[in-house]
């Protein structure tokens, strides 16, 4: 079965629209919908457009008939800012209506999602104590921004997901995304893979008290954990998701300048990837996280 950006769009308002439990508003109907925004927000990103203003300016004519109700820029970005938790709501959603929702193998990882360059941008942001400086050992690099903690599927499905401070301790931020107890309750026994950075006696037994198993590698001097040998294909799985999200999704252009406004710009990338998984898998297609059929 073929299928292409507008049959994503159409199935996922629809998805959107009678599934999701969108909040009533009161007086005026906006001239978008909740449901329209979302979509309106993935097909954005989809399509790598990192600009507000000129995706407003381009959607008519990328997507012809699709949005019959164009906001405007400042009205897109305030709806935007304040979707987080829909954005949230609707990637859980879609990803408990895969397949991949049941599988026993999760990944974790950080990677960074830079803020800004230049000393004067860091001194006049809003998001000063939000964002800091850190190091990528990846690429042997300062930055000033957040990292984006991820917790996925081998296939690539985010099951949650936190952006914190860089200075952040990486088991910490594991542990306080798996303080959630829907997602731990329903996944009793889920065996997590994590690199070095998770070695930690604390956080083994805090997994093992809610019912959660970790491996990772150990230390060079220390004796090797069983199945370690087999983690660094695994690993790269991981990697490639954050490479999808960057490269194709533009994570790193996400434009944002208020915490607000990074929670509901990253929170929109994580969805548009979601959302394509979903649709391969609900649609059959061979390559599960691929995004060719959706980015042009």
């Amino acid at each position: 079965m073929s299928t292409d950006l507008n049959t994503l769009i159409t199935a996922l308002y629809v998805k959107i629209d009678d599934d999701l439990m969108l909040p009533k508003r009161l007086g005026r109907p906006p001239r978008l919908t909740d449901a329209e925004l979302l979509t309106l927000a993935v097909a954005q990103a989809l399509l790598g457009v990192s600009s507000e203003a000129r995706w407003l300016r381009v959607v008519s004519t990328r997507l012809p008939g699709a949005f019959p109700q164009i906001p405007g820029q400042s009205g897109y970005n305030k709806r935007l800012r304040k979707a987080a938790d829909l954005i949230r709501q609707t990637i859980r959603l879609l990803a408990r209506d895969t397949d991949l929702w049941h599988d026993d193998v999760w990944l974790v990882d950080s990677t960074p999602v830079e803020c800004a360059r230049s000393r004067e941008t860091v001194k006049r942001s809003h998001l000063a104590g939000w964002a800091g400086y850190g190091y990528c050992a990846s690429h042997s690099r300062y930055f000033w921004g957040m990292r984006l903690h991820l917790l996925c599927t081998p296939a690539g499905l985010p099951m949650a997901w936190a952006l914190a401070h860089p200075t952040t301790d990486e088991r910490e931020v594991l542990a306080g995304i798996l303080e959630e107890t829907e997602l731990v309750t329903s996944h009793h026994g889920q065996l997590i893979i994590a690199d070095k950075g998770y070695v930690s006696g604390a956080l083994d037994r805090f997994l093992d008290s809610i019912g959660l198993r970790l491996l990772r590698p150990s230390y060079r001097n220390h004796k090797p954990r069983p199945g370690q040998h087999l983690l660094k294909s695994v690993r790269q799985l991981i990697e490639a998701v954050n490479d999808t999200l960057k490269g194709q999704l533009t994570l790193e252009q996400h434009g944002a300048r208020t915490p607000a406004g990074i929670l509901a710009r990253i929170g929109q990338r994580i969805l548009a990837l979601t959302c394509a998984i979903w649709h391969n898998r609900t649609t059959g297609q061979p390559i599960t996280r691929s995004l060719t059929a959706y980015d042009h």
